[in-house]
This record gives C-alpha cells, sequence and structure tokens, in this order.
C-alpha cells in the first residue's frame, strides 16, 4: 500500500511513554499513517526534539488540541492523555466521523458515576460513554470489531483479568475471594518527574501503594461482574517494583470444586485461550516472568493449584506499556478496522 493510500492517525499525548510507544509500533504498521502529533506542554516543538533517538524516522511538530482540525486529517485518533482530557475531546472527534482509542480511564466505565465517585471528575458526556467499548479484546473482541470509541483497558486490569476471566466465565471460584497482589515497573507512573519515581527514592526499594483504594479497582470490579454475572469486589493490592516496564499479577481465588487439581485448571486454561495468540499459557510448573514480556503484546499465564488451601493461583505476566498500554490500543485498532488483528505487534521479546 502506498503512503497516500494509508489511514491517516492522530496522536494525542505523543510526548508521553504511551505516546513514545504508539508512535514505533505505527511506523511500523503497513497500513497507517501518522499525519498529526498533539499535545499541550510541548506544543512548537518537534517529537524528534523530545525523542532524538528516532529523529531519522520522524519528522513531525507537536500541535496544538484542535479536535475539528485534527478530524479534517485524520479517520483514526489515539487519546493518550491524563484522565479527564479525554471526554473533552472525544466527543468532538466522533462527530467528525473519527474513530478514536482512549488510552485514559475516561471511556473505561458504563457507569458514570463510578467514574465521578473515583476520579473525581464532572462528566456531561453521557450519551457518548454508552456507546463505548472496554478495549480488552480477549473478552470483547466482538464489541471493539463495530465500535468507534474504544476506552483501552488499564495495565493492572489487563493482567489481572486475563488470569481471572477463566475462572470467572466458567465459574470455577467462590467471586467473593478473589485477591490480586500486582507490581509494576516504575514507567507505569509516567513521564513527568515524581519524586517517589527518581532513582535514589525507588531503587532497591519495593513498596506498596494505592492499599484499598486504587483507581484500577473499580475497572477491575465491573469487567469482572460482568463475566461472573453477578457484582464482585475483589481485594486489589499495587506495589512499586525498582525496574522500568513490566507487570506481575498474581491472582488467588478459592475454588467452587475441592476436587479440582493443578492438571485440570491448566487444561481449562489451554482451551480458553486456544484461539488467543496474544496470551501464552504455560505448562505445568513454569510461571512468567517479566522480562519475557518486554517490549511484546503477550501476556503470559502461569498457573497453580494449592489442594492444602482449596486456592487457585495464577501469575500473569505483561509489559505495561504495550499489552497494558499502546500495543493493545493498536490490537483494539487493527480489530476495529477489520485488519489482521496481529499486524505490527511484536512477538517476541529482547533476551536478556
Amino acid at each position: 500500500m502506498s503512503a497516500q493510500d494509508r489511514v491517516p492517525v492522530g496522536i494525542i499525548g505523543a510526548s508521553g511513554y504511551g505516546g513514545i510507544q504508539l508512535v514505533r509500533l505505527l511506523l511500523e504498521h503497513p497500513l497507517v499513517d501518522i499525519t498529526y502529533m498533539g499535545g499541550s506542554g510541548s506544543v512548537g516543538q518537534n517529537f524528534a526534539d523530545l525523542y532524538p533517538h528516532i529523529a531519522h524516522a520522524v519528522n513531525l511538530p507537536i500541535e496544538n488540541l484542535e479536535p475539528e482540525a485534527i478530524a479534517d486529517r485524520c479517520k483514526i485518533v489515539f487519546l493518550s492523555l491524563p484522565n479527564g482530557l479525554a471526554s473533552k475531546i472525544a466527543p468532538r472527534l466522533l462527530a467528525k466521523g473519527c474513530k478514536v482509542l482512549d488510552l485514559s480511564a475516561d471511556y473505561r466505565f458504563t457507569d458514570l458515576q463510578v467514574y465521578e465517585s473515583w476520579y473525581k471528575e464532572a462528566r456531561t458526556d453521557a450519551e457518548v460513554n454508552a456507546k463505548a467499548v472496554y478495549g480488552l479484546p480477549e473478552i470483547y473482541r466482538d464489541r471493539i470489531a463495530t465500535a468507534d470509541l474504544v476506552g483501552c483497558a488499564g495495565c493492572y486490569p489487563t493482567a489481572s483479568l486475563l488470569a481471572l476471566q477463566p475462572l470467572l466465565k466458567q465459574g470455577l471460584v467462590d467471586p467473593s475471594t478473589i485477591i490480586i497482589d500486582a507490581k509494576s515497573g516504575t514507567s507505569g507512573g509516567g513521564r513527568q518527574p515524581k519524586t517517589n519515581l527518581l532513582l535514589a527514592e525507588a531503587d532497591g526499594s519495593l513498596a506498596a501503594y494505592g492499599i484499598a483504594s486504587h483507581r484500577h479497582t473499580p475497572e477491575i470490579e465491573q469487567i469482572c461482574s460482568d463475566m461472573a454475572g453477578q457484582e464482585v469486589l475483589v481485594q486489589f493490592t499495587p506495589h512499586l517494583i525498582p525496574m522500568i516496564r513490566g507487570i506481575l499479577s498474581t491472582v488467588y481465588a478459592k475454588l467452587r470444586d475441592p476436587g479440582l487439581v493443578k492438571e485440570d485448571v491448566l487444561t481449562i486454561y489451554k482451551s480458553f485461550y486456544r484461539n488467543s495468540e496474544w496470551v501464552q499459557v504455560l505448562p505445568k510448573n513454569i510461571f512468567p516472568q517479566t522480562k519475557w514480556a518486554l517490549g511484546t503484546n503477550l501476556c503470559y499465564l502461569g498457573v497453580e493449584v494449592d489442594e492444602r488451601t482449596g486456592r487457585v493461583i495464577v501469575v500473569s505476566a505483561i509489559d505495561n506499556l504495550m499489552k497494558g498500554q499502546a500495543a493493545q490500543a493498536v490490537q483494539c485498532m487493527n480489530i476495529m478496522m477489520g485488519w489482521e488483528e496481529s499486524m505490527a505487534l511484536p512477538k517476541l521479546t529482547f533476551y536478556p
């Protein structure tokens, strides 16, 4: 396909870590062409001024956020913005006929009261929000295929929900017993300077945060409730670990049938994800490491059953900036456009 035939794509919030991942993936996508990059604090600078290492591949300025002008130049727009901004821009882009993929939390919630309660942002776009589809393809692929607006799943929810999906859809566990212990690299905190992310603060240390109050909790609960067909509350505790990227989520739940053994559950997982190329269910007694997923769109799952306690334990590993953010958004775009789902998505990490 020539450059003239490619679909024009815009990235709003291109200067952040999510933005630079999108740029890398979209530059290698054979069916799209990046025609717009937008931001706020970096307006007027060339993208290569922010990321000199890709100056040989990208020569675009960071422009003002003018939705109508963006829509005139783009058919697809990625919003990689802080929470609360996408909901002010997306309706105007949709009105002009754009397909929109939001990487923030703005369009992940079916109930805006839940969003407003946890994110402390008032919303006036209920009609638009009602059209949004949750962007986790392994759960909502069919809905994404017909959507114009996708609220791409968060990083912690992606790792946790892929671990939980077979258990909840097959009714294998008591939903009231779900505990999620997750750890993320520092890139999950974004590119803006933060004291707790300084090398001197984070290196050599491990800390929990957002205990019983993290904003990804209601997002996880919403999708778990949908999968289980009943209201589900989870205990979710995230941790900051001194590495750049990657999430390891360890999920615990009480099995309904105490007779189920590891081989049974592993067989169920392999069957459940047999057609999901981005979810790799590992063999018996093999558990994932975050390094295996770095730079890829893969989610690795390891499964164990503790017959002594009657609990199933699932360990999930993803790259928070890829399957947890930019690569998953590209996966959703491919589905929305009717393209091959794996197009331009990396399958192998750099190792070691």
